[in-house]
């Protein structure tokens, strides 16, 4: 079998390139383990100048962590908490990588791919770049310290991206903080999220307000949101929610991997993860049975729960 991670030193530049083509690069435990020695490597070899970080095959980067296998670990009740902080660790020594490292964000680029990308010293996007972070559609938030990232963006669109799992093209990955050049032709800005009705909606800490909003609006682009927000599971909306707003005061990484631990293992060994991979990734069906009917039947009380710490 092909190695899921391929490493070389040349020119000066440590190359990383995931191998797991056919599932868009899906990241595994292995292959996230072998990842952060790569790194320490790196950081310690004199002959290394720079990394970049591409991924193989056409299709992107990287799909985010291998959630199928994760559920496959809740569900015959594996480790949990490994798994996240395993990943958590990687995202940790890039974003604190003392030498350039350049992530190619070429197509789907989306969850634990931009963990890998997002915090890296030059991210490079294409016009087939998509990035998101569409958690809340299996139950989980948008993790691998994405909240701060989120929170920063003006006219609320972070919270429209966290809560919505929406992508993003080249072009507005830029505009927003989450790339620094586009490589080749950049596609034209998508006008949408410029759009007054964000920034009117997604104002305020309560995501049945936020609903309300959205499904009242004159704009019929702000109610097809809020049909599509309604799809998402609640829970994972509301908790989304309160994470971006406590994201925005976090000035240093390192102080969210509490809060990211506790809400990933949570709301992974909770009530709606595997259903919604279930749904999404293993059956198909795209029909969850989430543990919440709507968003407005999520209490603040718990919701507030899931960040206690572990």
């Amino acid at each position: 079998m092909d190695a899921e991670l391929l490493v070389e030193v040349v020119d000066g530049v440590g190359r990383i390139r995931l191998n797991r083509p056919r599932q868009i690069n899906a990241l595994t435990v292995p292959m996230m383990h072998t990842l952060s020695g790569v790194l320490d490597d790196f950081a310690s070899d004199e002959r290394v100048v720079s990394v970049e970080l591409t991924g193989a095959g056409e299709r992107g980067l990287c799909a985010g962590a291998d959630v199928r296998a994760l559920r496959e670990r809740v569900i015959t009740g594996g480790d949990v908490t490994g798994f996240f902080a395993t990943e958590y660790d990687v995202d940790l020594k890039i974003a604190a990588f003392a030498k350039p490292y350049r992530a190619i964000m070429t197509g789907i680029t989306m969850g634990g791919g931009l963990g890998l990308s997002a915090h890296g010293s030059r991210r490079v996007v294409d016009a087939s770049s998509r990035l998101a972070m569409p958690e809340t559609q299996i139950g989980l938030f948008p993790d691998v310290f994405m909240t701060p990232l989120l929170a920063r963006m003006p006219d609320e669109i972070g919270t429209h991206l966290a809560l919505t799992g929406a992508s993003i093209n080249a072009t507005d990955a830029v505009r927003l903080g989450l790339a620094d050049e586009v490589a080749g032709p950049a596609p034209a800005p998508d006008a949408g999220l410029r759009a007054p009705w964000v920034a009117e909606c997604y104002a305020g800490d309560d995501p049945a307000e936020i609903l309300a909003r959205l499904e009242g609006h004159p704009d019929p682009a702000a109610r097809e949101t809020a049909a599509e927000l309604r799809l998402r599971c609640p829970l994972s909306v509301a908790v989304t929610l309160e994470a971006v707003r406590r994201a925005a005061a976090i000035t240093s990484l390192p102080d969210l991997l509490p809060t990211e631990l506790a809400l990933a293992v949570r709301l992974a060994t909770g009530p709606d993860f595997a259903e919604g991979v279930r749904a999404q990734l293993v059956d198909r069906d795209r029909t969850p049975h989430w543990s919440h009917d709507r968003v407005e039947d999520v209490s603040r009380a718990e919701v507030l729960g899931y960040f206690e710490p572990l």
